[in-house]
């Protein structure tokens, strides 16, 4: 016996391709005929840093297409992202909804 680790490997299994990319997932808002654009323009401002004018380009998405992406994350940051923007909708007293989208 040696003192060394085992390096053999279990067949069939690849160890060169163990480490894959996360899954990716975009973040949705969905349009409403209550919340004010004014508040879906802060939102994207405070919860997914855009500024201003990419801000205000997704809220006209929204408002024309019923539908605008905020942008993909890993699921972790995209489940926050959708928690974070109820919890200000809720809080503000809109009924503004995000949802998430595999990529």
């Amino acid at each position: 016996m040696s003192g060394g680790a085992d390096t053999r490997q279990a067949p069939g299994l690849d160890y060169a391709n163990e480490t894959r990319e996360p899954r990716r997932f975009k973040v949705l808002l969905h349009n409403d005929d209550y919340t004010t654009m004014e508040f879906v323009v802060h939102v994207l401002r405070r919860v997914f840093h855009k500024p201003e004018p990419e801000a205000m380009s997704i809220m006209l998405a929204v408002h024309k297409k019923g539908l605008g992406m905020c942008g993909v994350y890993t699921a972790e940051v995209a489940e926050t992202k959708v928690d974070m923007v109820h919890s200000m909708a809720k809080a503000a007293g809109y009924p503004l909804r995000a949802s998430l989208e595999e990529v």
